[in-house]
């Protein structure tokens, strides 16, 4: 059984995505073409923003506002550890400082009691200037932006939701995209809406941000393409990546709720997996448990590898232990509950296609000793 099934995904929406395809090969337009700003259009209205920005990856859409903002070193930027690590990455690549805070247990999203703690203690040693929050919205479930938009105001801290697993989820009507002053969100194919490459995108309600983050996607050009009036880089869509996330979308608010009936179904049996708050709404990107102990995990992985069931250990490294981010000076036993999670988590398979027969099998698996 495969962890993620996209062939039957693509049954469904072959036939329109080859028209679509044909009609890029006759305009000849492969690169931000009329099918990026078609993507965009919807993205928006989908969200409810007035901007959806296409760009070339999940990373990149983190990437971006930062650099809009000016942020670079001496800057503290607040995020978690418990992720995938384009999220600190972005923040060293502009040679600020990630400030790793640690997460809830039930729901593994950013402590936000936590977060205040760590921006006074930044603010207290003096050494660098509190600019940013990037909350994650881990395995699809938003994080309490409520609690964080407050913190961020009595500190003036920007915030960017990293949406990478979460489009399509809300927090009762509001749905993933309108949290905070900017959110980014990933297309890599294993996300609920993916592409068949790579993208991403920025969604936001300020007009000034949207014109600088599109002018950085392209080199730092506004007017004149051969005249960068900034530093930027090459983030922009493939139009072939635009139409298959079109299609993709025609279908989606569909697939999100097949994704529910999956979770939903999963936790008739298993109570271990992560808390869903009352009023918010996941986009199931992952369905994770969490074990006793990493030998309890192991032995899980065995016995569904033995039946040929896929698993995932989604994140085996908290970020503040890799060896790229050791010149930060975290130890083991720093943030206590992100390393517990990374010894003991599992994610089953996930994804539309699933059937109710499908779980048993993987749950008698689980259940049996």
């Amino acid at each position: 059984m495969e962890f993620l099934d996209l062939k039957k995904q693509q049954k469904r929406i072959r036939k329109p995505l080859e028209k679509r395809i044909n009609k890029i090969l006759d305009h000849g337009a492969y690169i931000m073409g009329p099918e990026v700003h078609e993507l965009e259009e919807k993205l928006a209205d989908y969200c409810g923003v007035k901007h959806a920005i296409s760009c070339s990856s999940g990373t990149d859409a983190l990437l971006i506002p930062l650099m809009a903002w000016g942020i670079g070193p001496g800057d503290a930027v607040f995020t978690t550890p418990f992720t995938y690590v384009a999220t600190a990455e972005v923040i060293a690549l502009l040679g600020a400082t990630p400030v790793f805070v640690d997460v809830y247990e039930s729901t593994f999203n950013i402590d936000c009691e936590k977060l205040e703690i760590a921006i006074n203690k930044v603010i207290n040693d003096g050494k660098l200037k509190p600019k940013a929050i990037i909350p994650v919205d881990l395995f699809g479930l938003p994080a309490r932006y409520r609690l964080i938009d407050k913190i961020a105001k009595k500190y003036s801290l920007k915030v960017i939701e990293d949406a990478a697993q979460s489009f399509g989820g809300s927090i009762k009507d509001n749905k993933v995209g309108n949290f905070g002053d900017v959110a980014a969100t990933s297309f890599y194919p294993a996300k609920p809406l993916g592409c068949y490459g790579d993208g991403g995108a920025i969604f936001t309600n300020d007009d000034n941000l949207a014109e600088e983050c599109k002018a950085i996607r392209i080199h730092g050009t506004k007017k004149d393409k051969y005249n960068s009036e900034m530093i930027g880089l090459n983030g922009r869509l493939d139009s072939i990546q635009a139409a298959v996330l079109l299609e993709k979308l025609s279908i989606f608010d569909e697939e999100l709720e097949m994704r529910n009936e999956v979770n939903s179904y999963y936790r008739k049996y298993l109570n271990n997996a992560q808390h869903h708050p009352k009023g918010y709404q996941s986009a199931h990107a992952l369905f994770s448990i969490v074990l006793g102990s990493n030998n309890k995990r192991h032995n899980l992985i065995d016995r569904l590898s033995q039946k040929k069931i896929s698993s995932v250990i989604y994140y085996k490294f908290p970020i503040h232990l890799m060896k790229a981010f050791q010149y930060l000076g975290y130890q083991k036993g720093s943030l206590p509950i992100s390393e517990n999670l990374s010894h003991s988590i599992i994610s089953l398979p996930m994804h539309p296609y699933l059937s109710e027969a499908d779980i048993d099998f993987i749950v008698n698996i689980i259940k049996s000793k």
